[in-house]
């Protein structure tokens, strides 16, 4: 298993940092007490994989945390035999730790992963909390503390590639979305050491590129974007350079369009 499949287990002092845009922080505390599985749904870049590192630590609870993509399949987070000194043993995956230790278990992206996976979350979603690995013939009660956090973003949904309603409706769902200018504005201050002046024309530009989502562009800039142009400023690099290699060049190959994009730039920062 990849390392970002490994358990991080942090005091609320040194929870990752992050600024609550409403109530979620709350959602998800009352979630984690009920033994509630949770889905977030937002934009790539929001934050939500920040949110759920900020709320493990804050709650002091140990989080594996896989990142799905088209390959993964249940047995990546079940487990599977593997030779070891000439024995087959069997070897734990990331949700079948988090279950026996009672960790939170973050599926990210969650629609990318194979078809088999969503059936296995099933019986874990409901009050049997249970994960069957047919492999071993074990029927795993979730231990206490466990909790189940899955994200997708629904600006990528098409007919191949959705989650069912019968899913979707076994997870309470929080809504995430780009924050309000003047807390993005505190994120990226925060996160890159640029001063908060100098940012806030940063995130104009964002703004403005978001809007552009569905015309030009398939995506809007991510706050991770822009965090990434104001370090850049931070360490001395010129806006122009900056804001080129982070907020422009990942979000198009098409150079007429970096084009337009550049000349935005100009009508913002003159």
């Amino acid at each position: 298993m990849d390392g970002s499949m490994n358990p991080e287990l942090k005091g609320a002092a040194s929870a990752p940092f992050y600024l609550a845009q409403s109530d979620e922080c709350d959602v998800f505390e009352a979630a984690s007490s009920n033994n509630l599985p949770v889905l977030l749904k937002g934009p790539t870049g929001c934050g939500k994989t920040r949110f759920v590192a900020h709320m493990a630590a804050k709650l002091g609870r140990p989080l594996y945390t896989v990142a799905c993509h088209d390959d993964l399949a249940a047995a990546d987070l079940i487990g599977r035999y593997l030779l070891k000194g000439g024995e087959t043993v069997w070897v734990d995956g990331p949700l079948t730790r988090a279950v026996r230790e009672g960790a939170i278990c973050y599926l990210d992206e969650v629609v990318e992963a194979r078809k088999d996976v969503t059936v296995v979350l099933h019986p874990l979603t409901d009050d049997r909390r249970l994960l069957p690995i047919d492999r071993t013939g074990e029927e795993l009660e979730a231990a206490p503390g466990f909790m189940l956090v899955a994200s997708y973003n629904p600006g990528y949904q098409n007919i191949l590639k959705t989650l069912k309603p019968s899913t979707r409706q076994r997870f309470i769902s929080v809504e995430f979305d780009f924050p309000a200018p003047n807390l993005e504005e505190k994120v990226v201050a925060e996160e890159s050491g640029l001063d908060i002046e100098r940012v806030k024309p940063l995130v104009r530009l964002a703004n403005k590129l978001r809007g552009l989502k569905g015309q030009d562009l398939e995506e809007g800039v991510s706050t991770r974007l822009v965090v990434y142009a104001a370090t850049l400023i931070a360490q001395g690099m010129s806006v122009d350079r900056a804001v080129r290699a982070a907020m422009v060049e990942p979000l198009t190959d098409d150079e007429d369009i970096k084009r337009g994009l550049f000349d935005l730039v100009t009508a913002v920062f003159g």
